[in-house]
């Protein structure tokens, strides 16, 4: 009974998140405003107006930029620091599934570029591994999916493979049971840019002392009248961004 409580949880804030973030905030907005006009043609025209200037404002680049910067704030990985971490994690990002060049899973662009910086990492320290990720709408781990990538492609050992988690949350703390079982305590973390406060917090709050390796670090730059121009990609940077506050949020206030 617990069990489906939690799962009925879990699959409630995916549902609210996707109700709330672009582009389907904004567009259930401007909708509402519409549907509004015949009856309160006031209200109903700001609401339109609303979501439409919301969703256009999160698709110029420079807007989207600003706000991923404002999560950013790790900075490098501290190579003198990770000499005194025990093991690296690597959690995952998000999976490919049923990728028909591959004839089956694989990893997604977020995990792919934690598990190439992962390898990097692990190169110049010697650490061993842990990658973390589970299985949340059916086919293989993305642990196992991860551990398959890091050693065919990258070539490096994985020691620990943790694939019963399907958020960050239950990442740290799933890892932190392996973790700690085999007398680890410190760790170097890898994860972006702007996930990394989440990320660190969760993984601090299940008990281990966390350093920093954030990857695909940004730096908000004007490039010129290009970057004022809406784009599909900036409007998916914002989604990111707002997705990290509300997930900042909900944490902070414990839900």
């Amino acid at each position: 009974m617990e069990s489906m409580s939690f799962d009925l949880v879990f699959y409630l804030r995916k549902v609210l998140g996707t109700l709330v973030l672009p582009p389907t905030g904004p567009l259930l907005a401007a909708f509402a405003g519409l549907m509004l006009l015949g009856r309160r043609p006031k209200l109903g025209r700001a609401l339109a107006w609303l979501g439409f200037t919301t969703l256009l404002v999160l698709c110029v680049p420079v807007v989207s930029d600003k706000l991923i910067e404002t999560l950013d704030d790790s900075g490098p990985l501290d190579f003198a620091a990770a000499r005194t971490a025990q093991a690296i994690v690597v959690p995952g990002g998000g999976m490919r599934r049923d990728a028909l060049e591959y004839g089956g899973d694989t990893v997604g662009r977020f995990t792919l570029e934690r598990v190439r910086y992962g390898a990097w990492v692990a190169r110049r320290t010697g650490l061993p591994v842990l990658v973390s990720g589970g299985v949340v709408y059916g086919g293989t781990s993305e642990a196992q999916v991860m551990q398959k990538t890091l050693t065919d492609e990258f070539g490096i050992a994985v020691k620990w493979a943790e694939a019963q988690s399907r958020n960050t949350h239950e990442n740290a703390l799933r890892s932190a049971e392996i973790l700690r079982g085999a007398g680890v305590r410190r760790i170097v973390l890898i994860s972006h840019g702007f996930d990394m406060r989440r990320a660190r917090a969760e993984f601090e709050a299940a008990g281990m002392e966390v350093v920093p390796a954030p990857t695909m670090l940004t730096h908000a730059t004007f490039g010129g009248p290009g970057d004022l121009i809406p784009s599909v990609s900036a409007l998916r940077q914002s989604y990111l961004a707002l997705y990290e506050l509300l997930a900042n949020a909900v944490r902070h206030v414990g839900m």
